[in-house]
């Protein structure tokens, strides 16, 4: 399978799409000024107490008190608690973490108010975005991820990915970690660390074990609330979670981060340094590779699946539904059974990948084409585990209810991803006023006039809807040639799939919007 990583950077937001053999399967935005985002390590403070829910709400700096429920305590929150008080309010120097003799594990079925008071300093890290009206959801069962192996402060045991099912290279792998792990520090060995030597995961573990410390220096000198210790950007966290052997390239647009995204990879996988490139192109990154037109395609409430068939799926607060249609293929020769089994496995291939494309969490209800043979819907569902195999969010899959109803729990740690398909009228863009096209020409040209008088430059790039990019172009003595007579400058006319029929932007020769 091919991998491709393309990287969109604008000035307010990154865009990053996964392409697996060209098809969009994953689409992240990570807005420059992103906070509170999964994995960072705050200090915050109690706000109030619900014994009612075994819960507190902790004041982390978000506009809305965070939610910590007490069976997201972790079992060594006492530990934590102790050598956080340490850090505060000890004016000698925090003692070797090694050397620091953990408490008594919490009750499993305790009472929050039995550990937890109004008003204290408490060490928290965001495991759910804010989502909706409701703020971030906290744990204190801290971790701190790297790319093999994951850190669990205040713990001895070393775990691993269930995913490793070799007994031999599980036996191999505790040995090793049990061997060169600090005291107090648990681990647990992601899947990519399978077959990696001790070199490997010495560096890595002494990496996250100074992140950690060093999130405690100078504590005493904090006022919550405030970050302590900040997760990697979404961009090295993607690099971090993903990158494997079968990856082939990463396409990015912007020289700075092209050249950090380098530097990352070379030390988490040299050998996969020279995948990186760097685009330089006039053609905006996004519809040169052909993501533009998938999103176009993906994010509507409607979305094709093959030969006339289609789904259409719906969002509530509580759930998402998923209706599968079989649109023309009700007509086809296959007697009804065998039409419905297409159909549906048909769907469940494009469900599959609008789960990961959208992170679409929660409870989703799928409504398959009823089927009345059981080998039918128990390879379904078969289908259906095998398809979800490469989602990285933990789900569940249940077996398809006698209406044909098939269920999913999905893991959800940040908000869906939505994107507008609909494009404003180009007639009125919106207003539902006309003016006249036949003027759009003029308007062009004293847009264009403005332009040449403003920018200083002998080259311009105009870029506008593919239909009007060919109208402008037409001919020897085009519409662009005749531009080029009147004002003595070369103008270039790109036709953008994305733009609407009437949306036009100008660039200078690097590349640089110019604003009129």
């Amino acid at each position: 399978m091919d991998r491709e990583l393309v990287i969109d950077v604008h000035s307010s937001e990154i865009i990053i799409a996964l392409l697996e053999d060209k098809q969009l399967v994953e689409l992240n935005k990570e807005r420059s000024d992103t906070k509170f985002s999964v994995g960072d390590i705050y200090l915050g403070k109690v706000k109030k107490i619900m014994p009612s829910l075994n819960a507190a709400f902790v004041d982390i700096g978000y506009e809305k008190d965070a939610f910590l429920h007490y069976l997201d305590f972790g079992h060594q929150f006492l530990s934590l608690t102790k050598f956080l008080k340490l850090a505060l309010y000890s004016n000698q120097k925090l003692p070797s973490f090694s050397k620091f003799k953990l408490e008594k594990d919490i009750e499993k079925d305790g009472k929050i108010s039995d550990v937890l008071t109004k008003g204290q300093e408490i060490l928290v890290q965001i495991a759910k975005e804010p989502i909706s009206t409701k703020g971030p959801r906290l744990t204190s069962e801290i971790s701190l991820a790297g790319r093999n192996l994951v850190l669990l402060p205040f713990s001895n045991r070393v775990s691993i990915s269930q995913k490793i099912e070799n007994i031999e290279e599980r036996d191999r792998l505790k040995r090793l970690l049990e061997s060169i792990k600090p005291k107090n520090y648990g681990i647990i060995i992601r899947t990519v660390g399978e077959t990696k030597k001790v070199a490997d995961f010495d560096s890595e573990l002494k990496e996250l074990v100074k992140k950690w410390e060093n999130g405690f220096k100078n504590l005493n000198a904090v006022t919550p609330p405030k970050l302590i210790i900040g997760e990697l950007k979404r961009t090295s966290a993607i690099l971090r979670d993903i990158l494997n052997k079968s990856f082939n390239y990463i396409y990015v647009n912007d020289e700075s981060l092209h050249t950090e995204i380098r530097e990352y990879i070379k030390t988490i996988a040299p050998e996969k340094e020279k995948i990186v490139k760097y685009y330089q192109k006039k053609i905006p990154i996004f519809q040169q590779y052909g993501v533009d037109k998938q999103i176009k395609a993906l994010f509507g409430k409607t979305v094709a699946v093959s030969k006339g068939a289609y789904i259409v799926i719906e969002h509530t607060e509580a759930l998402h539904v998923i209706d599968v249609n079989s649109g023309n293929r009700g007509k086809s020769n296959n007697n009804q059974e065998e039409n419905a089994f297409d159909v549906n496995m048909a769907a469940a291939q494009e469900i599959a990948r609008q789960l990961r494309l959208r992170d679409m969490g929660g409870i989703i209800v799928i409504d398959f084409i009823d089927m009345h043979k059981p080998d039918n819907r128990y390879a379904l569902h078969e289908k259906m585990k095998e398809l979800m195999l490469t989602d990285r969010a933990k789900h569940h899959i249940l077996q398809l209810s006698k209406f044909g109803l098939m269920q999913i729990t999905r893991q959800r740690v940040r908000p869906e991803m939505h994107i507008e398909t609909f494009e404003k009228c180009p007639t009125c863009r919106g207003t539902g006023e006309v003016s006249p096209s036949i003027l759009f020409i003029d308007e062009l040209e004293n847009k264009l006039s403005l332009v040449v008088n403003k920018a200083k430059m002998s080259f311009i790039i105009l870029n506008v809807h593919p239909y009007i990019a060919g109208y402008i172009n037409k001919g020897m003595f085009s519409i662009r040639f005749k531009w080029f007579l009147k004002f003595r400058k070369k103008i270039k006319v790109h036709g953008i799939s994305s733009y609407n029929l009437l949306e036009y932007n100008f660039f200078d020769n690097n590349g640089n919007k110019i604003i009129y």
